[in-house]
């Protein structure tokens, strides 16, 4: 699994297209599986024997005793967006996470898995006084995590995520005019990273309907790695290196606080609402001179989300095993540029397949995103998003029995 992991690290970094990447660390991720995005993207107070919840390590202690439980993501976006007069088109995807979660002991469960953290994608450019302009990035952080989730009394469960984060990011601005001169910022980073989690759960209405609410904490802490700057002209070939520096104490990742409130009545219909605070006005973000705008900074990022799912009887008919979900949300983004805050909000909507005999499920999701900055639009974008994940539950600690 390893292996596998990090021989498809690349690829996670590349399912976001948006100039608004370029920003910062990029897009941010907020480790939600497809179906869990299919309820807008809800999971601080989410568990489950059969489900691999990342967003709330404390999940993993209630898990199936006989399963290994796999999920593999995979994400297809379609954006539209427009500047004013100008309007573009992209499409892009990839596949999204993988992660793997058994049970270790009673009331003791570990999980594992790669997922991004950021991303960054975007090509455009145009004309400029005695000349062209072209600007493209690419790149992203990924996390490959390893988890733990227990139940030191019965209901009350706690847990942590240990992440390794790891990856690169480049932004290169070419001018050509009499001679061609390239721009380059990079960022490098190879750092560990945590997330405390914990939740309760209180059954009402005699043990048929369940209560649970969920809460994360991830402290903030200095980014370990190297940013620099490179300019290259066409007429001289020499390669200048501009502003390299340590990331520690320079570049910082802010302090994110989760909370979340699900209801489950008769283990068919469960609602959840979760709330998202991360403190970016607080972080350091160090720009490199001569390559990113002083005018772009951090805002504190928000963000809400509610969803829920159906499912008529898990024991009857094909289609009673079937679940239903919906969900939205509406996110108030970290990155500003010069004076206007970042937001998108979206509607979500999936359905869960199980497998002829078997305990596997598929997910198949939908999801339209609507962004653009406040108070000027800047660029608006509308994306329309097809998501596929793939839960696959192994028996893989079933004994059979000699006779």
């Amino acid at each position: 699994m390893l292996v596998v992991a990090m021989g498809c690290s690349a690829a996670l970094a590349q399912i976001v297209t948006t100039p608004y990447s370029k920003m910062g660390y990029g897009l941010l991720n907020d480790n939600v599986s497809s179906f869990q995005r299919s309820m807008g993207g809800v999971g601080y107070a989410m568990r489950g024997g059969r489900i691999i919840n990342v967003m709330n390590p404390a999940s993993y202690a209630n898990v199936d005793s006989l399963t290994f439980l796999w999920d593999v993501g995979i994400d297809l976006t379609n954006l539209w967006s427009k500047e004013n007069d100008k309007k573009g088109y992209s499409f892009s995807g990839g596949l999204d996470y993988l992660t793997g979660h058994f049970k270790i002991t009673k009331g003791l469960g570990a999980a594992f898995g790669l997922l991004p953290y950021s991303s960054v994608g975007y090509s455009y450019g145009g004309e400029i006084t005695g000349g062209n302009e072209s600007r493209s990035g690419s790149g992203g952080f990924n996390q490959l995590f390893i988890g733990v989730g227990y139940e030191p009394i019965k209901n009350l469960s706690v847990g942590l995520n240990f992440d390794y984060l790891f990856g690169s990011t480049t932004n290169t601005t070419l001018v050509t005019s009499s001679s061609n001169s390239y721009f380059t910022r990079s960022m490098k980073i190879r750092d560990w990273n945590m997330q405390l989690g914990v939740q309760y759960s209180l059954p009402l209405r005699a043990g048929r309907d369940l209560l649970t609410v969920g809460a994360t904490y991830q402290p903030k802490k200095s980014f370990h790695g190297n940013a620099w700057g490179t300019t290259i002209d066409s007429q001289d070939s020499k390669i200048d290196t501009i502003g390299y520096t340590s990331m520690k104490g320079n570049y910082e990742q802010a302090p994110s606080l989760g909370l979340g409130l699900s209801y489950t009545m008769n283990s068919r219909l469960t609602i959840e609402a979760d709330y998202t605070f991360q403190k970016w006005s607080s972080a350091k973000y160090t720009p490199i001179e001569g390559f990113e705008s002083q005018q772009m900074k951090f805002d504190d990022r928000w963000k809400i989300a509610a969803g829920l799912q159906y499912t008529p009887n898990k024991r009857g008919s094909y289609f009673g095993a079937m679940s239903f979900r919906a969900g939205a949300f509406y996110n108030h983004d970290y990155l500003n540029y010069y004076g206007n805050s970042l937001r998108d909000y979206g509607l979500s909507a999936g359905i869960g397949l199980p497998a002829p005999n078997g305990k596997t499920v598929v997910n198949l999701g939908v999801e339209w995103r609507h962004r653009e900055a406040k108070p000027e639009k800047l660029i608006t974008e509308n994306y329309l998003s097809i998501t596929l994940g793939v839960t696959f539950n192994e028996l893989w600690f079933w004994k059979s029995r000699i006779r």
